[in-house]
C-alpha cells in the first residue's frame, strides 16, 4: 500500500515474546493472537528475540538542591530483535535477495548495517517510519523515508475474524 511501485517478496517480523504484567495480564495472549494472524499471511516469517526483566535502583527526579532519592523498579529490555534485523538485512543483501530493503523502524541502532548495505553492498534501503519524527542519524544514510500515517494503519488492519489451519479466531479489541 505504501510502496505501490515495488513488488513485495518477503516480510520478516522481528519481535520478542512479552510476559504478563499486573496491569495487563492478557498482553501475551493478544501478542500470540497477533503472531497467529501474521502467520496467515504468505511470505511472512517471524523472528524472536527475548525480554530480560530485573530489578534495579533508579534515581527519581528531584528539585535542584534536594537530596537524590532512589527507587527500585523492574527494568524490562528487549534483546535480540535489532541484532536479528541487522543480521538478516546484511545477510539478505549479501546473498542478493533484494534490490530495495524497507525497514519499519526509526531506531538509530540500525545505522551501521544500513550504511554497510548501501555503501558496501550497493543496495537501496528505505524506512517506513512508525514514529512522529524521523531519526536524524538515519536520514542521511537511506534512499527514502515514508511516514506511516493513521489512515494507512487503519486500511492495513486484519479483519475481525481470521482463519488458519487450527480454525477460526477473533481479533481482540486492542492490539
Amino acid at each position: 500500500m505504501l510502496l505501490p511501485k515495488n513488488t513485495l517478496t518477503e516480510i520478516k517480523y522481528f519481535t520478542a515474546l512479552v510476559s504478563a504484567r499486573p496491569n495487563d495480564p492478557d498482553q501475551p495472549v493478544r501478542q500470540q493472537l497477533y503472531l497467529r494472524a501474521l502467520r496467515t499471511l504468505p511470505g511472512v516469517s517471524i523472528h524472536l528475540g527475548h525480554f530480560l526483566s530485573h530489578e534495579v535502583m533508579m534515581p527519581l527526579v528531584v528539585t535542584p538542591g534536594q537530596r537524590q532519592q532512589y527507587v527500585r523498579v523492574i527494568k524490562t529490555e528487549e534483546k535480540g530483535s535489532d541484532v536479528n534485523l541487522a543480521t538478516h538485512l546484511l545477510h539478505d543483501a549479501h546473498m542478493g535477495r533484494f534490490d530495495v530493503a524497507v525497514v519499519v523502524s526509526n531506531d538509530s541502532d540500525l545505522l551501521e548495517p544500513i550504511k554497510i548495505v548501501r555503501e558496501q553492498l550497493g543496495k537501496k534501503v528505505g524506512i517506513l517510519n512508525p514514529q512522529k519524527n524521523p531519526s536524524r542519524a538515519l536520514l542521511p544514510h537511506i534512499d527514502f523515508i515514508k511516514q506511516i500515517r493513521a489512515g494507512a494503519l487503519v486500511a492495513a488492519q486484519f479483519s475481525s475474524v481470521l482463519k488458519d489451519a487450527h480454525g477460526t479466531f477473533k481479533k481482540p479489541t486492542s492490539w
